[in-house]
């Protein structure tokens, strides 16, 4: 998995997000086990207690889940990752409105430049 951490912001917050982006994805599958704390900071470059927080994070959100003997595992309920998939896209796509009503584009304009983008075409408006 490939990690990306920005200065500027909490580093577990964006553990989770990156995480929460794997788990939706596919990388880690549903029922899965993940890899142990110290691999996955290791990996991130980060400090393993930062990481841990993350993943108790994502645990209380029940994405995953604990076991004391065999580590963490992907959450095996569908829904919660269908869930999280919805509710991370509709973030983007409100980011993206916000986005393109900054630039003075209007509901037809970013209609058209979706399309044409969605097509392969040229991003001319």
């Amino acid at each position: 998995m490939d990690w990306n951490i920005a200065a500027g912001r909490p580093v577990y917050v964006q553990l989770v997000e990156q995480m929460e982006l794997a788990l939706v994805n596919g990388t880690f599958p549903p029922g899965s086990k993940i890899p142990p704390v110290r691999e996955l900071a290791a990996q991130a470059g980060v400090n393993p207690n930062t990481m841990q927080r993350a993943l108790q994070e994502l645990e209380s959100r029940g994405l995953l889940q604990a076991q004391r003997t065999a580590g963490r595992t992907v959450t095996a309920e569908a829904d919660a990752l269908q869930q999280l998939r919805r509710k991370r896209a509709a973030a983007l796509a409100a980011d993206f409105l916000r986005q393109m009503k900054a630039l003075g584009l209007d509901r037809s304009e970013t209609e058209e430049l979706l399309r044409r983008t969605a097509e392969g075409g040229t991003n001319d408006v």
